[in-house]
């Protein structure tokens, strides 16, 4: 049997080491590469060839949200798995969104990891307990979410949905990767296509749609 391939990418150098040595104890897992930033990650990829990449969200530059939907886009036979701190809502369905095949948590033990890495190796998307209900309740409400602006792009409606939760255009940015001038862009064709004057107005509408 083939091992599988592994690319590590974290900025922190002692986990990024702690995981390589985990994994190292597995026979059926070979860590091929390590990479501090999403950018460096991408750079390392096409060389590494990677079948599961374990990856980060909060990374600085390019973050871990952004890095995913790139590595997703650019090979599509990378399956990507979070090792992450956040255990928040937003943090996992924005992984999900941008193409993330599973979610675990930083501190789960040995065999959740080895077990989650060969899973997504195997094309299964894999979350750990607490957040399956999460998603459960997540997908009952996405056709509701989903019909009530028609008008509105993906990328739109997933912003309106930060903008529902009090972040900023900075804040939002940073989370999903993009320029701070795309997302007050974006912003403001929100505005334009809800006929709304403002970021008060807009709250008011995504939540009477139950976002």
């Amino acid at each position: 049997m083939e091992s599988i391939r592994a690319l590590v990418v974290d900025d922190h150098a002692p986990f990024r080491q702690g995981l390589r040595a985990l994994l190292d104890t597995v026979p059926d897992i070979e860590v091929v590469d390590e990479a501090a930033t999403g950018e460096q990650a991408l750079a390392l990829a096409p060389a590494a060839q990677p079948d599961v990449v374990l990856l980060d969200l909060a990374m600085p530059g390019m973050g871990g949200i952004a890095t995913t939907e790139r590595l997703v886009a650019s090979m599509p036979h990378v399956r990507v798995l979070i090792l992450s701190m956040a255990d928040d809502d937003d943090s996992v369905f924005a992984a999900m969104r941008a193409g993330a095949r599973g979610y675990v948590l930083k501190g789960a033990r040995k065999a959740e990891l080895v077990r989650a890495v060969r899973a997504v190796a195997a094309g299964e998307a894999i979350f750990g307990a607490a957040l399956a209900v999460r998603l459960v309740g997540y997908f009952n409400g996405l056709d509701r979410r989903q019909d009530a602006f028609p008008e509105l792009s993906d990328r739109e409606r997933q912003i309106l949905g930060l903008v529902g939760q009090h972040l900023t255009n900075p804040q939002i940015a940073e989370r999903l990767g993009l320029s701070p001038k795309t997302v007050r862009n974006h912003v403001s064709s929100i505005f334009t296509k809800l006929q709304v004057a403002d970021r008060a107005q807009a709250i008011i509408r995504a939540r009477e749609a139950g976002m």
